[in-house]
């Protein structure tokens, strides 16, 4: 008997744990704000619940700053004809999105640019980007 009360307390706990995780958008981002970065890539990653861009931004005072840039999932990426390779490190990317609430350097992603000024397409076809917290 107490190793199935210690097997479901067990389960419970884990399964809480991504549940945890998870926020509501306006929870963690503020919508009535944006923040314009350029960078340069440090990593790509291609995960559920959601993917980040890591971002080597140069601050105000000159110093490199690292971002994390949140996007939706590998999944929802997946069906818009993303892959892992899709962002690659080095790459200099344009992005703007939702910073956190908490002042710290992460962001949600509305949009991004290649170095160049030329869009990368979020959603396929290319359109009007889908609210936030999806």
């Amino acid at each position: 008997m107490k190793g199935m009360a210690f097997a479901l307390g067990l389960a419970g706990m884990l399964s809480a744990i991504p549940v945890a995780a998870h926020h509501s958008f306006d929870s963690a981002f503020d919508r009535n704000r944006t923040v314009k970065l350029s960078g340069r890539v440090t990593e790509f990653q291609f995960i559920n619940p959601h993917s980040f861009i890591m971002l080597a931004v140069t601050g105000p005072n000159g110093q490199t700053q690292e971002w994390h840039v949140e996007t939706t999932s590998a999944g929802s990426l997946a069906a818009n004809g993303w892959t892992a390779q899709s962002i690659k490190a080095g790459e200099e990317l344009k992005v703007e999105g939702w910073p956190a609430r908490n002042g710290t350097h992460y962001a949600r992603l509305s949009s991004m640019r290649h170095a160049d000024g030329s869009a990368v397409a979020l959603w396929m076809p290319p359109g009007p980007t889908p609210l936030p917290g999806g």
